[in-house]
C-alpha cells in the first residue's frame, strides 16, 4: 500500500505541474489574488449599452468581477449618478449642458468624465418597393431634419427623389419614431439639427409648443401627427424591425441596426458624399472634434462637435460623436475603496482591450489621445490601481508607434457613386450590406395595398395606413419598449487569463490515468480475493446446506404420514 501511495503522489505532481504550464504567467499573483472586488452597478446611456453589455460578460468570464449596466436612459443615468444610487452613469452629454432646453444641475458628488467609445448616430429604416427592401437610402441632413419634423411625410418627396435618382420612391407615409424617455441619443440628434439646420428645427419647437428650443433629451411630438414614440434604444429599433413597418424611420445607435440587420441611410457630409457610420468614418470625423483639454475645468475631455458636423474629409460621417461615463473621485455614500479597485481596473479594460471589439460591435475605437486623458482619469477612481497605467501597456486597436490615429490614416475613400450627383451606389448598409439594391426597384408609386407595405406588381402599396400616433391607426405602440430584442453578444475570452481548454482537457486526461495507476491494482487485488474466499465458503456449506434439506424434508414427510421413519 505504501507503495501505491507514493506512486499517487508522484503522478499527482505531474499533474500539478501541467496545470502550471497551462496557467502559464497570465496565473493571478498572489497579491492580485488578495484584492476584494466588490460587485458595482452603474446606470444610463442606451447609445453605449451594446458595447457595455459587451465588455461586462468579457471581465465576469475572464475576471469575475461582478458589473452590472441598467441601459434606462441617459437622463435616468446622470439623475441617479447625482442621488448616489449607482456606482457610475453613461452619458452622451455632460451636465449642465449649454443651450439645453433642461440641463441638469451638477451634483455635489465628486466626478469626472471618462470617454468610453466612439459611434455615429444612424438612421435606421425599413422601406419596400416592388417587393424588394431597399438597402442603399441616401438623405442629406435638410431632409432628414425634414423627416423628423413633420414638413416631410411621404417616401415620394422630390427632396428625397433628388437624394436617391436610382430609386422610384412608393408614395406611403413616412412613420418618424423618436425616442419617449430621456435620451443621450435625442441630445445627439436635438444638437446637430439645432447646428446644422436651426430654422427647421426652431420651427418644429414652436409648433410643438416648446418655449425653449435648445438641445433636448426628450423629443417633442405633436398631438396628431404620425410621430410614435418608444421608450429606449431597443424599442425604437424594435418598431421599425417589424415586417409590417414598412415607412418606418428612426434614429439610433448604428449596432442597433447591424444587430437587427437592416440597412441605414447614408448621410451626406460636407464634401458631397454620402457616407455611413462605419468606424473608419466615425474616426475620421472626430479627428474634427474639439475638445476640451483643461484638466481643472469641471467639463474636461467633454467635445464640442461643429468641427465634426462640418468636418471637410470626403470620408467623415457627420453625426459622429463619442459617449461619457460619469466616474466618482471620492469615498461618498455608498461608494467604497473595494469598489473603486473593481470600477478603476473596469475602466482600464474597456480603453484599452475592450477597444478591439469597437468596431464589430458597431462602434469606433476611441483614438489614443482619448485613451491617454481617458486613463489620468481612471488614476483619480479611489480604492483603484489599474495594471494599465501607461498608455505604452493599451492594446488598442487605433494605435500606431508615432502615436497617430491608425485607423483614420487607413480609413478608405468612399465610391465615386457615393457622389452627391445623378449616380447612386447599389451597395447594401449597415446589418444589409450584403443585400444590394437593383436601381429603380419597383418601378412606379402608388397609394395601393397590402399590409407589409410591400408594393405589388404594379410598384403600389400602403405600408403603414394612416400611421397616426402611437394609440391610433397602422402599427401598435410597442408599450415599455417592447417588440423584438435587438441587444446582443457573446462572451469574448481574452486570450490573456484563464487555463485553455486544451491543457483543461489534457489535465483531465491525467487525472483520470493518476486515479487508475493508484488505485486500480488494489482495487483488483481485493476483488479477487474476496472472489476466492466466496468459493471457498460455498464449497465447505455445500454439505450442511444438503443435510439440512434432507431433515427438513424427512420432518414434513413425517407429518404428513404421521409417523417415524427409519
Amino acid at each position: 500500500m505504501k507503495r501505491v501511495i507514493v506512486r499517487g503522489l508522484a503522478l499527482v505532481s505531474c499533474l500539478a505541474l501541467v496545470l502550471g504550464m497551462a496557467v502559464g504567467p497570465s496565473a493571478p499573483s498572489a497579491e492580485a489574488s488578495s484584492r476584494v472586488y466588490q460587485p458595482i452597478s452603474g446606470a444610463g446611456s442606451t447609445w453605449s449599452a451594446n458595447a457595455l453589455q459587451q465588455w461586462i460578460r468579457n471581465v465576469f468570464d475572464n475576471y469575475r468581477w461582478r458589473v452590472t449596466y441598467d441601459d434606462r436612459g441617459s437622463s435616468a443615468g446622470r439623475q441617479l449618478f447625482a442621488q448616489g444610487t449607482v456606482d457610475f452613469a453613461v452619458s452622451e452629454i455632460p451636465y449642465a449642458l449649454a443651450n439645453s432646453d433642461s440641463p441638469d444641475p451638477r451634483p455635489s458628488r465628486q466626478f469626472a468624465y471618462l470617454p468610453i467609445v466612439a459611434g455615429g448616430t444612424s438612421f435606421m429604416y425599413n422601406l419596400v418597393i416592388g417587393g424588394q427592401r431597399v438597402t442603399n437610402l441616401r438623405l442629406s441632413g435638410e431632409t432628414v431634419s425634414k423627416i423628423f419634423t413633420g414638413v416631410i411625410t411621404s417616401w415620394d418627396h422630390p427632396e428625397i427623389a433628388a437624394d436617391n435618382p436610382r430609386l422610384s420612391l412608393p408614395a406611403i407615409p413616412i412613420v418618424p419614431v423618436v425616442r419617449s424617455d430621456g435620451s443621450g441619443t435625442t441630445a445627439q440628434f436635438t444638437a446637430w439639427m439645432r447646428s446644422q439646420h436651426s430654422a427647421i428645427w426652431t420651427a418644429y419647437c414652436q409648433r410643438a409648443g416648446r418655449s425653449n428650443c435648445g438641445i433636448t433629451s426628450n423629443y417633442p411630438t405633436i398631438a396628431g401627427s404620425r410621430f410614435v414614440a418608444q421608450q429606449g434604444s431597443n424599442g425604437v429599433a424594435g418598431y421599425v424591425a417589424q415586417s409590417a413597418a414598412v415607412g418606418a424611420i428612426t434614429y439610433v445607435e448604428y449596432s442597433y441596426a447591424l444587430n437587427a440587420r437592416f440597412p441605414v441611410a447614408k448621410l451626406l457630409n460636407r464634401a458631397g458624399f454620402y457616407t455611413e457610420p462605419t468606424a473608419s468614418n466615425v474616426s475620421v470625423a472626430l479627428l474634427g472634434s474639439v475638445i476640451n483639454n483643461d484638466p481643472n475645468s469641471p467639463d474636461y475631455l467633454t467635445q464640442q462637435l461643429n468641427g465634426v458636423y462640418n468636418n471637410p474629409d470626403p470620408r467623415t460621417y457627420p453625426l459622429a460623436s463619442y459617449s461619457y461615463m460619469i466616474i466618482p473621485t471620492a469615498i461618498q455614500g455608498s461608494f467604497t475603496a473595494e469598489k473603486g479597485l473593481t470600477l478603476a481596473d473596469f475602466s482600464a479594460y474597456f480603453l484599452c482591450e475592450g477597444q478591439q471589439q469597437a468596431e464589430v460591435l458597431g462602434y469606433s475605437p476611441l483614438p489614443i489621445n482619448l485613451v491617454r486623458a481617458g486613463l489620468e482619469q481612471v488614476a483619480k477612481i479611489p480604492g483603484g490601481d489599474p495594471a494599465t497605467k501607461d498608455i505604452s501597456r493599451c492594446n488598442n486597436p487605433t494605435f500606431s508607434p508615432d502615436g497617430s490615429n491608425r485607423l483614420a490614416n487607413t480609413a478608405p475613400q468612399p465610391q465615386a457613386c457615393d457622389r452627391q450627383g445623378p449616380d447612386q451606389c447599389a451597395t447594401g448598409t449597415g446589418g444589409a450590406r450584403d443585400t444590394p439594391t437593383a436601381p429603380n426597384a419597383g418601378g412606379g408609386s402608388g397609394s395601393g395595398s397590402g399590409q407589409d407595405g410591400a408594393n405589388a406588381g404594379d410598384g403600389t402599396g400602403s405600408g403603414l395606413g394612416d400611421g397616426s400616433d402611437a394609440g391610433g391607426g397602422g402599427l401598435p405602440s410597442l408599450a415599455g419598449g417592447g417588440g423584438p430584442a435587438i441587444v446582443v453578444g457573446q462572451p469574448v475570452t481574452i486570450p490573456a487569463s484563464g487555463i485553455p481548454i486544451a491543457a483543461t482537457v489534457a489535465a483531465l486526461a491525467l487525472l483520470a490515468l493518476v486515479i487508475t495507476a493508484a488505485f486500480a491494482p488494489a482495487i483488483l487485488t481485493r476483488r479477487r480475493a474476496a472472489a476466492l474466499s466466496a468459493s471457498a465458503s460455498a464449497r465447505s456449506s455445500q454439505p450442511s446446506d444438503r443435510r439440512t434439506f434432507s431433515s427438513r424434508t424427512t420432518e414434513l414427510w413425517q407429518s404428513i404420514r404421521g409417523r417415524n421413519l427409519p
